[in-house]
């Protein structure tokens, strides 16, 4: 168990996994009562083609991808809000266009593209010290953002119509949120990939959904259950030599299954 530790990628995976928490316990809780978690998919998938620009210009995919992902989470809201065309066809239409994007981006790179492997199904082991840098000022916007908003988060993620009525700004609320949904996607990138994402956006939420309605509390509940899956996934992925985003995911869909059950047993 000690040796686990004395690796500096082990360390770096490790508050990899405290980042990956905090972003997936605050907006994925957002993204459960608001029920967009189809919408956080399509901005994961869109996102790609961040990285795929990454690869063509020769910079850092995760840094191509911050920009890319909010410009496709504020088309999926533009398109959804502003167009007569449904919100799962904006999806559709922006997850689409985001891979094909990353593919062509990524044809037209100079020689072979590195790692794209782990962007699609994550590789939290390899992520360098430069990306947590960028996790950490990811995860500090949102914290920030979500400090300054909460009240209007969770009006919007109620009751949209009547915060409307009460005076909230709820269109452009609701842009903030997909802009913070972007973020997190650009922090879950590196440990689970654009295609798993969803997941961790998904999961710690849900679970502690099933033992709390406080917002507070849930938001704490789901960052700590988030962590500890997360670190039970790279444990396990580092002791059985399996892919560590897919172990990922397992541990958190097993976490869901047991808290489902748990939940029933105790309401018998």
């Amino acid at each position: 168990m000690i040796e686990f530790f004395q690796y500096e990628f082990m360390r770096n995976a490790i508050i990899a996994a405290i980042f990956v928490g905090i972003a997936c316990g605050i907006v994925g809780t957002y993204v459960v009562i608001k029920r967009i978690v189809f919408i956080s998919g399509g901005i994961s998938h869109a996102s790609f083609g961040g990285i795929g620009l990454g690869y063509l210009l020769g910079i850092n995919p995760i840094l191509a991808a911050i920009p890319f992902s909010v410009l496709s989470a504020l088309g999926i809201g533009i398109i959804s809000k502003k167009t007569k065309v449904s919100e799962d066809a904006a999806i559709g239409i922006l997850w689409a266009v985001g891979m094909a994007a990353g593919v062509i981006f990524i044809a037209l790179s100079p020689g072979y593209a590195p790692d794209l492997f782990s962007y699609l199904f994550g590789s939290i082991l390899t992520v360098p010290f430069s990306d947590l840098v960028i996790m950490l000022v990811l995860n500090l916007a949102i914290i920030f953002t979500v400090t300054l908003f909460h009240k209007e988060f969770l009006a919007i993620s109620f009751d949209e119509e009547f915060s409307e009525v009460v005076g909230v700004p709820t269109k452009a609320i609701y842009f903030l949120l997909l802009c913070l949904v972007a973020l997190s996607v650009v922090v879950l990138i590196r440990v689970v990939g654009v295609i798993l994402v969803i997941a961790l956006l998904t999961i710690p939420a849900v679970i502690s959904r099933e033992f709390t309605h406080d917002i507070k509390k849930l938001i704490i509940l789901s960052i700590f259950t988030g962590i500890i899956l997360t670190l039970t996934g790279l444990y396990l992925s580092y002791i059985f030599d399996l892919p560590s985003g897919a172990t990922i995911v397992l541990v958190l869909g097993t976490g869901f299954l047991l808290s489902s059950l748990l939940k029933n047993s105790l309401s018998i």
